[in-house]
């Protein structure tokens, strides 16, 4: 970002980043693996991280050797997942009072995730943020999932807005590399395992959404 770029617009990425879903499909991962016999290695988890659930467990199924099919695991997920979100989904720290700030200074934003439509409406919904977002971008609206540009090219698109005039904050390696291709302004925010991740490109590597230079940045 040149000293003449002002940040413009913000999209966030979902899992990890604005709510704890991270951390609960790490739960679901391992519990998937342990009805098999098998273990959810951080290699494999750094492997599946902040790409379309299909593209995901494709790649546990050919890691493990497993029988069964893309659908058959994202079914298992769903009902074990569902159970998770009703006692454990949270917002990540700062998430709030950020979106508070943007909202002071008239700075529009929306959402950028690998997850579907049906399954990031709800997150967002039980957490009372889905109105606080111009948008919701999905695994459905693009045809390459992160680290492919496409979903934040499309972002930038939707804001109205150059790439270069947009924030976009990210927990994964993918996620961040989409957003450095897509040309825009990256900032990493890793979340437990994703500290393991490399960042190539980000503007900066934030400890959470509160960091004062996300601040920063948006007041130009």
């Amino acid at each position: 970002m040149t000293a003449s770029t002002r940040i413009e617009g913000v999209a966030f990425d979902l899992d990890g980043l604005l709510v704890n879903t991270e951390e609960l499909y790490q739960h679901v991962g391992s519990e998937l693996l342990r009805r098999r016999g098998r273990t959810f290695e951080p290699d494999l988890l750094d492997a599946m991280m902040g790409r379309p659930q299909k593209v995901s467990l494709a790649i546990m199924i050919e890691w493990h050797d497993l029988a069964d099919t893309v659908d058959m695991l994202a079914a298992e997920t769903r009902e074990i997942f569902v159970s998770l979100l009703d006692t454990q989904l949270k917002t990540m720290p700062g998430a709030l009072d950020l979106l508070d700030l943007l909202d002071a200074r008239g700075i529009t934003r929306g959402v950028a995730t690998s997850s579907g439509p049906e399954f990031a409406h709800d997150v967002l919904s039980r957490v009372g943020l889905l109105e606080r977002f111009a948008f919701v971008l999905t695994s459905a609206d693009v045809l390459q999932g992160k680290p492919n540009p496409e979903i934040y090219q499309t972002a930038a698109q939707r804001l109205g807005i150059e790439p270069s005039g947009m924030l976009v904050l990210e927990d994964s390696q993918a996620g961040c590399k989409a957003a450095v291709a897509a040309g825009a302004v990256a900032v990493a925010v890793p979340g437990g395992h994703s500290q393991r991740h490399d960042f190539s490109g980000a503007r900066f590597v934030a400890e959470t959404l509160a960091d004062p230079r996300i601040r920063a940045l948006l007041a130009g």
